[in-house]
């Protein structure tokens, strides 16, 4: 979908919808003037008799039968005045456009989104943008004859209208906009792909892609370059697979960056198939692991989106790419591996392998010289029995970077809560025959895998975004459809966006 800016009045420009905004109301609501009066009765009045009073994340079309230029209109609720947010634009603008390709639109227009003291225009119209962006997204790679063959529809072009003194300001929202959406769909799309395509090797190659498109630095480590960095737990993880294991490592360094600019690592797990290993999952539990690798994607989406957000600090970003199958080479519970710093870890489970690629991917990245540094990954399932499948736990040893990181969610939309690293679960990972073990037992197994994380963070303030269960949604929301979500992207953009605006990385 092309998104511009179109100066001129929206209502006297021809399309195929056009989208305006709608304050919450108790009783009827409030419209700009729309052509005439008696027009503007005329759709209070089917508002009325709709039920829609304009509350956020709700829509109701209405034909214009000619009173003005596009086709129909679609009112598109952003809740009370005094609660306008970027996630009230987003619910908006998503369910709009949703609403507008469900009707067969094809070219859309509308108004400048609404703003106010605390969400000026450049950043209600990048929330609007985003949000077309990602509700409009469709996985549809690998559709057959039969698929391709059906007829769909699919928004082609999204205008936002309005007077040609603000389009400058409204052309930076739709740029930042876009990135972040694309980056988001970036992210969808490698979670999405099956594992028979999507292998440690070529994630690799799509991570050069985004590199050479975004202007960044990629080093990629084979076996020979893991086996020299001593990265044992990635090497023993993906010995098992034809697929060899692959570390990415992609840096992004702004055009005024020098020795002063603070750097900042994020590392993703990226595991393209876990069956378990030896402690193989049964069926159901395997059925979606092809977005194990979730965290590896969400990173890389935020490595594309990048340029685009022009990020004032250095970003070393570490994808630890590995593929946890069965064979004679595969590692077996009771074996022991060496980390990269020395921390000896005994297996338990061969089904808690992410734990392992991280704790390689931590070492590398601390010893890069960042300040702080944050690993996204689908970690556990005892993070969806603590907090639900849409809320993000965090964990850190540092409160500054964690309330930062809290806020930055909150802006971005996207549900978390901090856990407590809790000392006394430590005992539950201490080895018998090693330092440490990859599984502390049932309880508390979201804690004790960040426990286990934290032995190789190198003194470095650091946070751990599990995201299992928020990776994938069963159903629709306003601008998340069924499938992968791509979620950290967002949260990780606007954290990284603002890691300097108070002073402190």
């Amino acid at each position: 979908m092309n998104i511009i800016v179109e100066t001129g009045d929206p209502y006297v420009i021809g399309s195929e919808a056009l989208i305006v905004p709608v304050f919450q109301q108790d009783k009827g609501i409030e419209l700009d003037p729309i052509v005439d009066d008696e027009f503007r009765l005329q759709v209070a009045s089917l508002a009325e008799d709709s039920r829609f009073v304009g509350k956020r994340g709700t829509t109701l079309i209405i034909p214009s039968l000619g009173r003005i230029a596009a086709k129909r209109l679609i009112l598109a609720g952003v809740g009370e005045s005094g609660e306008l947010s970027a996630e009230s634009i987003r619910r908006a603008w998503g369910a709009a456009t949703t609403a507008a390709r469900s009707a067969g639109a094809k070219r859309v227009t509308s108004v400048y989104p609404p703003a106010s003291e605390t969400l000026d225009l450049t950043a209600s119209v990048a929330a609007a943008a985003s949000s077309a962006t990602m509700a409009t997204y469709r996985f549809t790679e690998h559709f057959g004859s039969v698929k391709v063959a059906s007829p769909r529809n699919d928004v082609e072009s999204l205008a936002f209208a309005g007077s040609a003194d603000l389009a400058a300001m409204v052309g930076r929202g739709i740029e930042t906009g876009v990135a972040v959406g694309a980056g988001v769909n970036l992210a969808r799309d490698l979670s999405n792909q099956p594992a028979s395509v999507l292998t440690p090797v070529e994630m690799a190659r799509i991570a050069k892609k985004v590199a050479e498109d975004s202007g960044l630095e990629i080093r990629v480590f084979d076996e020979e370059g893991l086996e020299a960095l001593s990265a044992e737990a990635m090497l023993t993880v993906g010995r098992g697979s034809k697929n060899p294991p692959r570390m990415i490592h992609l840096i992004w360094r702004p055009d005024e960056a020098d020795d002063s600019t603070p750097q900042i690592g994020i590392v993703g797990k990226c595991i393209t198939f876990d069956t378990g290993g030896y402690s193989i999952k049964p069926t159901d539990g395997m059925v979606d692991m092809k977005g194990d690798m979730a965290g590896g994607a969400a990173v890389l989406g935020v490595m594309s989106a990048i340029r685009a957000l022009d990020v004032p600090v250095i970003v070393h970003c570490v994808i630890c790419a590995a593929e946890n199958m069965i064979s004679g080479d595969a590692f077996r519970p009771g074996d022991v591996i060496t980390g990269m710093n020395g921390v000896t870890m005994e297996v338990l489970s061969t089904d808690a392998e992410g734990r392992l690629v991280l704790a390689d991917g931590l070492v590398y990245t601390a010893r890069q010289g960042v300040r702080e540094m944050i690993d996204v990954a689908t970690l556990t399932g005892a993070k969806v029995v603590a907090l639900g499948s849409q809320t993000v736990a965090l964990f850190s040893n540092d409160d500054s970077l964690a309330n930062r990181l809290l806020n930055a969610a909150d802006a971005a939309g996207e549900p978390m809560w901090r856990l407590p690293l809790s000392e006394h679960l430590e005992s539950q990972i201490e080895g018998e025959v090693a330092d440490i073990k990859n599984t502390g037992g049932r309880a508390g197994g979201a804690i004790t895998a960040a426990l286990f994380l934290q032995h190789f963070c190198e003194g470095v303030p650091w946070a751990h975004l599990d995201i299992a269960g928020s990776n994938r949604s069963n159903k629709a929301t306003a601008y998340t459809p069924k499938g992968a979500t791509g979620v950290g992207v967002r949260t990780l953009l606007e954290y990284l966006e603002s890691a300097n605006s108070d002073g402190t990385v």
